[in-house]
Order: C-alpha cells, then sequence, then structure tokens
C-alpha cells in the first residue's frame, strides 16, 4: 500500500512538473490521475498548479468564480470588503493555528514527562530539562511567527479600514 501511495504521489509530482494542471478521476472507491480528461464514466475533479498554490475543483459541475488569492496572484483587482474579508479569515485560521500549537505542546510535554517517568530520571535531570527547553523554544518561535503575521494583518486591516472611511467621508461630501 505504501509502495502505492508513492507511486502515485510520484507519478503527481512529475505530472505538476510537466503540466499546470492533472485530472483525478474518481468511481467507487477508485481514483486515478490523468493528464487528459477523464472517461464519463467517471467524476472529475481538476487539479491546477501555478505559481507555487494547488487549487482542486470538482470540473463535472459549473466552474467556481475566480479564486481571490488567484486574482491576487495574476495582478486583478478584489474588493476592499472581500480584501477585508480574506485578512479577518487569515487572522483567525492564524489564530485557531496557535491553539493549535498550545495543544501541540501539551502534547509533547507529556511525551517528555513520561519517558522521564519511565526512565526515572529527577525533574531537575539537565537532559530533561534541556528537552523541555528546545520543546518550548520551538513553540514559542512558531507561535511569534504566527503572532507577527497576525499582527501584520490587522495592520493592514486598520489601513484599509482608514481608507474605506476616508472614501466615505469624502464621496459624502460630494453628493450633495
Amino acid at each position: 500500500m505504501g509502495k502505492v501511495l508513492l507511486v502515485i504521489a510520484t507519478m503527481i509530482l512529475s505530472g505538476l512538473a510537466q503540466a499546470n494542471s492533472i485530472y483525478k478521476c474518481i468511481k467507487d472507491d477508485k481514483i486515478v490521475f490523468s493528464q487528459t480528461a477523464c472517461p464519463k464514466d467517471f467524476r472529475q475533479h481538476e487539479i491546477k498548479y501555478q505559481l507555487g498554490i494547488t487549487t482542486e475543483t470538482d470540473s463535472d459541475k459549473r466552474k467556481a468564480p475566480d479564486d481571490p488569492l488567484q486574482a491576487l496572484l495574476n495582478k486583478r483587482t478584489i474588493s476592499k470588503e472581500k480584501l477585508l474579508q480574506l485578512i479577518g479569515s487569515e487572522i483567525y485560521r492564524l489564530n485557531q493555528e496557535n491553539s493549535y500549537y498550545d495543544i501541540l505542546r501539551a502534547s509533547e510535554q507529556q511525551k517528555l514527562d513520561r519517558k522521564r517517568y519511565w526512565q526515572k530520571q529527577d525533574e531537575n535531570d539537565p537532559e530533561f530539562v534541556k528537552q523541555v527547553t528546545e520543546m518550548n523554544q520551538y513553540f514559542d518561535e512558531l507561535q511569534q511567527l504566527n503572532q507577527h503575521s497576525i499582527d501584520l494583518l490587522k495592520q493592514h486591516q486598520s489601513k484599509i479600514e482608514a481608507e474605506s472611511a476616508d472614501e466615505s467621508e469624502t464621496n459624502e461630501t460630494k453628493d450633495p
């Protein structure tokens, strides 16, 4: 099973290197990846790879509107309201990720405590203290990176909200 997944992953990656879209053909519990369109008796998902971003769309259905991130990458503009919504959702995601890091930290702490117990080490054992310190430093760095991103996003959010407010006031002043 592991070799099959490795072969499929290799096929996907090689396919992505050659073309920027491939097809995921689905029938019952079978999944096949292809560089050509799927036969009619298969459901089809199109996987596109562009500028480091992979998107999967169910191409059996009507195409969804453009992805806002793709619009930004292709230098098309999106509305300020949509940009504010995207920034808000990214801030939320980063906060959720920080919460997840707290859970992972607690789990890692428990692993270290169990290991220390079974190795009959003292809580002040230098090796145990070093492992705990390294683990805490690792998760602190991850959370600091996220917090830095959150702070930058909040600055951009405030700037966009201020610009929108200024535009609203300017439009109200111009309209009698």
